[in-house]
């Protein structure tokens, strides 16, 4: 979408709201990315999307193999109105393809796991390249696919006798550390303009009601 008809779609919403948007979109970025695989719990997942947008983190991947998820609003709070959703649930082996997508991308695909011995989360090393980090479902975990596919292991050190933390808290730890450290580096992380011009498009679309139709007398008279 045009800078043009940007700033005409902007006129639909206060100048607050589209203050904000550019505010918001110099801090989002795809270089780190989420992948859920097949999780039946909907407030959890919902929490996770929660988590990406206040992180900064601008796409999700969902692997639907044997569970479709559905945003839980009362823990989503939205946010899911602010991501880039990718459903994948078309293939027979959902994880493997998506796993494949994300790869020929240029993404590492990173297991987020307590049971290897991989690397810790301080440890974990952003530079190398761009990376999607992949959570499974609290009692199964990730499937045998997403591990012997995986790239790399990280696994946030824990001291206590519980096992592990539940997803939401999971990705939460893991996003917020992960965050912290890639605004603090010399890596660009950040979206180009043109990736910027179309994730603000979108959300100006989600803003405003009868936008579909807002946009085509606009084009009709902008030939």
């Amino acid at each position: 979408m045009n800078t043009e008809l940007i700033q005409y779609l902007s006129r639909f919403i206060t100048e607050e709201r589209f203050t904000l948007f550019n505010k918001i979109i110099k801090d989002r970025t795809k270089y780190m990315t989420v992948v859920l695989e097949d999780i039946y719990q909907p407030h959890n997942a919902s929490a996770v999307l929660r988590s990406c947008d206040c992180f900064g983190v601008q796409d999700v991947h969902i692997i639907e193999n044997e569970n479709e998820y559905s945003v839980n609003p009362d823990v989503a709070l939205g946010s899911s109105k602010w991501l880039n959703l990718y459903k994948y649930n078309k293939s027979e082996n959902n994880t493997l393809s998506t796993i494949n997508v994300l790869k020929e991308k240029g993404y590492r695909i990173i297991a987020t796991t307590p049971h290897t011995d991989d690397v810790n989360l301080e440890d974990f090393d952003i530079s190398k390249e761009k990376f999607a980090l992949m959570f499974g479902s609290e009692r199964p975990g990730l499937s045998d696919i997403a591990m012997n596919n995986a790239d790399e292991f990280l696994k946030i050190p824990m001291y206590g006798f519980t096992e592990s933390f539940n997803i939401s808290v999971s990705a939460a730890i893991i996003l917020h550390h992960l965050s912290l450290k890639l605004r603090h580096s010399d890596i660009n992380f950040r979206l180009t303009k043109n990736e910027q011009n179309i994730i603000i498009s979108e959300w100006l679309k989600r803003s405003i009601k009868d936008s579909e139709n807002i946009i085509k007398k606009y084009l009709q008279t902008h030939k």
